[in-house]
């Protein structure tokens, strides 16, 4: 009997350390799951932080209507060269930007592709090629998407179409009109300038650089336009098929 009960014991024991052994295991997994789950979250957390500042604030978007992409081929690239079909394009952000003068801007500014910002300018070159097999109109309109501190007082933006520069402004703040480094006005509060092109055929490409930069020299370049955020936007579509 005294043997039975020591084997007995003996079983107890080790069915102990096993149960023992597979709550510990258990802890641990689910710690590592926890901290995997922890990591994940912190991931998706960090990309969304991102992908809404650059959405919110960020400095310059590109956009075409996917529609017009799928149907006509119409197309977005950052080199006159393409080979995948883009519908968004995005140029990269300028933190801190202090004003400048725009007459201190590289003579050559609209001579190289994709993002080339200065320390204290946006720079951004791209290209919109209708790479389908019809002749059509398209309208672009380059739109002020969001601002805080009333920063566009005082934002000027060039606009290069073809090697062709527009400088535009918003109206001085006393309405007495154009900046007088300007050639045209903001059209409204919340568009800069709409062009358009008929008769764009097939494998036409139209060039764009858009520049933007806090003028130094505009009266309303003040303290308070610190810290000032401007996100801008430029949107194509068709208008016609011919």
């Amino acid at each position: 009997m005294a043997d039975k009960k020591d084997k007995n014991k003996v079983v107890d024991v080790l069915a102990l350390r096993r149960q023992s052994k597979e709550v510990k295991r258990y802890v641990v997994v689910t710690r590592i799951m926890a901290l995997l789950v922890i990591i994940l979250i912190a991931i998706v957390a960090v990309a969304y932080a991102i992908s809404y500042f650059y959405d919110k604030y960020g400095s310059f978007t590109v956009k075409i209507n996917k529609y017009d992409m799928m149907r006509q081929g119409l197309t977005l690239s950052e080199t006159p060269e393409w080979q995948n079909q883009l519908s968004v394009l995005n140029a990269d952000i300028v933190y801190d930007m202090t004003n400048i003068s725009g007459e201190d801007l590289p003579k050559n500014i609209d001579m190289v592709n994709g993002s080339h910002n200065g320390e204290s300018y946006i720079a951004y070159t791209f290209y919109l090629i209708n790479a389908g097999s019809d002749t059509i109109s398209y309208e672009g309109s380059l739109n002020i998407e969001n601002v805080t501190q009333n920063v566009d007082e005082a934002v000027r933006v060039a606009v290069y179409i073809n090697g062709e520069k527009t400088v535009y402004g918003k109206t001085k703040s006393d309405g007495t009109g154009m900046e007088s480094d300007c050639d045209s006005e903001f059209l409204s509060s919340t568009i800069v300038m709409q062009t358009k092109h008929d008769g764009f055929e097939p494998q036409a490409k139209d060039k764009f650089t858009i520049v933007i930069w806090l003028e130094g020299n505009d009266p309303d370049c003040v303290d308070a336009l610190i810290g000032g955020t401007m996100k801008l936007g430029m949107d194509f579509k068709i208008v016609e098929t011919t």
